[in-house]
């Protein structure tokens, strides 16, 4: 009997892989990317930051090539370019080359985008190894970096070169300033769900997720633990049962049970 669930085992645990490809190809793609992390990480300052921009730089080639592939034909419907020693206003020839350089084929839109990613995940690489941290500063500076090389391979702005490079830079770096913060905000937890870890924790562990809502209505928080009564519970409608389940998980676990137990 034993031989034969063993087999089973043996024979089933191919199979129940070959079912999840796509789960399998996750695992492997993540364990590849972690290892590359680790490895990069252990490299010096020069040789990480040169591995980071271009494999962001790859990225980025990616990403434009296709968008270029998809604004092919919008390019199609530009007019050609004025000829040399044409008198053409200074306003419409910044228009045309603003067109041109977001409309481009796909080598031109890689090429723009492989540049802005490239240069962008650069500074971000060596900003984090200097400050030792990620913050809105480094994105800011990072985005900066990237707009002013933008503008410089993309030609897109005005005649004033300096003047349209400093606005590219200041634009990009707004953007991404502006979404770090907003990302920051909602990646936070609530207040309220910080105070209530533990609890939510043990409350899961116990099958008892569904009654959250009662701690939270009766702010039984993760500091009032060690000092639930069954009179505590009973006054925001927990049932008898689990009541019992929770008094006793809190009785038996020593860590709950640091800074008191009343009954």
């Amino acid at each position: 009997m034993v031989e034969r669930k063993q087999e089973e085992l043996a024979v089933g645990a191919p199979k129940g892989l070959m079912q999840n490809p796509i789960t399998e190809l996750q695992m492997k793609y993540k364990e590849i990317e972690n290892g590359f992390k680790v490895w990069v990480g252990r490299q010096s300052l020069p040789v990480e930051a040169a591995v980071v921009a271009a494999s962001g730089a790859a990225q980025g080639a990616a990403i434009g090539g296709f968008m270029g592939m998809l604004t092919n034909d919008v390019a199609a419907t530009f007019p050609a370019a004025p000829p040399p020693g044409a008198t053409v206003n200074l306003r419409t020839m910044a228009s045309f080359q603003q067109a041109q350089a977001l409309s481009g084929g796909p080598l031109i839109q890689a090429r723009n985008f492989a540049v802005m990613t490239g240069v962008n995940a650069g500074i971000s690489c060596v900003m984090k190894r200097l400050r030792g941290k990620e913050d809105v500063q480094t994105s800011m500076v990072a985005a900066f970096g990237s707009g002013v090389m933008f503008s410089l391979v993309s030609g897109m702005g005005g005649p004033n070169q300096a003047a349209n490079v400093i606005t590219s830079g200041v634009f990009f770096a707004l953007v991404q300033g502006g979404l770090f913060k907003v990302g920051e905000r909602f990646s936070k937890p609530p207040v309220e769900d910080m105070l209530y870890s533990k609890t939510r924790v043990m409350l899961s562990n116990l099958g008892l997720e569904n009654y959250e809502k009662n701690f939270k209505k009766g702010l039984l928080n993760d500091t009032t633990l060690p000092l639930l009564t069954d009179s505590a519970l009973r006054d925001v409608s927990i049932p008898p049962g689990p009541r019992l389940i929770i008094l006793d998980h809190v009785q038996r676990n020593k860590e709950v049970k640091k800074g008191g137990w009343r009954t």
